[in-house]
């Protein structure tokens, strides 16, 4: 009988620096780390030296001795790892996006609908106290109601790195939308309760990695050039949902801007704008009690570890401790959005969204 996180026996597929970040946090918490799969020797090797727990080169080696599973691979290998698991009934933690393209995101929430595990993907933003705040604050009415979400993710220069899968359409299926725009796109739709999207508009570009001249002060994996990327490097998008609420986007890997991480969730009572990733969070409102005036009220939090926040989200929730947490199918939703913004990018119109 499980009764606590130390009896799920977890491995981890892709044991990259994604992988070695989610196996931190599960010894953190307790979790008991039975083992690790990469198709690369040189990875197995880092992680069983690390961690000493033993590595595979086949997940179905590493399946067979575990309870759940991380996926933390490449887009493209996200529905073999998954389906695999789902047909197994294990329970699955997959990093964001859900694939790499709609029609094996469709695949994916297939198997996880027939399966008897418990799913979950990897929009850690959710847990970030801020969002947590704004969440609460507009579940209980404060805010009224809200219609529209400012959403930005804008980097001023952050490619991960020209030739790495990042900028591989191939393998990751598109680039800065797929990779921050998923991130914006669930948050501004979880704020909003998850509405019906009906209509998207959008641009996905490609003006900065594919230059030669391509000037920036820091990349996360070595520079191949510009024949290393074949993927967007920005995106503009209007979002219609049911309901006449809207999300405007804005996500970037490359432009000349300021970066931005700010979100605004405009409610008829009031508003409240958080910064992502510094953590600043404003809340503004009207009133009529006395003079009329306006009001800026500032909150305060700690900022918390989102993906250990996650992790924590989603063991409690095997051993029924605790509801939540984003599903396969919000996930999914999220998916027909970026592969709207896509299409309507190549078709230089609106697109409708149909289940």
């Amino acid at each position: 009988m499980t009764v606590d996180r130390s009896d799920i026996e977890t491995g981890i597929v892709g044991l990259g620096n994604i992988g070695q970040y989610h196996a931190e946090r599960l010894v953190d918490l307790g979790v008991t780390l039975a083992g690790g799969m990469d198709v690369a020797a040189e990875a197995r090797t880092r992680f069983a030296r690390r961690y000493d727990v033993d590595v595979y080169d086949d997940h179905r080696e590493l399946y067979d001795t575990v309870d759940a599973v991380i996926i933390t691979t490449p887009n493209k290998y996200h529905e073999e790892y998954a389906v695999d698991a789902f047909e197994r009934d294990l329970d699955v933690l997959l990093e964001k996006p859900l694939g790499h393209s709609i029609e094996s995101a469709v695949r994916i929430a297939e198997a996880a609908a027939a399966s008897d595990g418990y799913a979950m993907v990897g929009f850690n933003n959710r847990f970030a106290n801020t969002v947590r705040i704004v969440k609460n604050r507009i579940d209980q009415g404060n805010l009224g109601d809200v219609s529209h979400i400012e959403a930005n993710y804008v980097r001023r220069r952050g490619i991960p790195g020209r030739g790495s899968w990042f900028t591989r359409q191939y393998i990751a299926g598109g680039g800065a939308l797929i990779d921050l725009g998923v991130h914006a796109i669930d948050l501004a739709l979880y704020l909003l309760g998850y509405p019906e999207v009906t209509e998207v508009n959008g641009v996905a570009r490609s003006e900065f990695g594919s230059r030669e001249e391509y000037a920036y002060l820091d990349m996360w994996a070595e520079d191949a050039g510009p024949e290393g990327f074949d993927v967007d490097d920005s995106a503009s998008a209007f979002i219609r949902c049911a309901g006449n609420r809207t999300i405007s986007l804005e996500v970037a890997w490359a432009t000349n801007r300021p970066a931005t991480h700010e979100f605004v969730a405009r409610g008829t009572d009031a508003a409240a704008r958080f910064d992502l990733l510094e953590g600043d969070l404003s809340i503004y409102s009207a009133s009529k009690v006395g003079p009329d005036h306006l009001e800026d009220t500032t909150i305060e939090t700690r900022q918390n570890d989102t993906h250990t926040d996650e992790q924590r989200a989603f063991f409690d929730r095997i051993l029924g401790t605790r509801d939540g947490g984003s599903t396969v199918e919000e996930a999914l939703a999220v998916q027909r959005v970026i592969d709207a913004i896509y299409r309507s990018s190549e078709e230089g119109g609106t697109i409708e969204i149909e289940e």
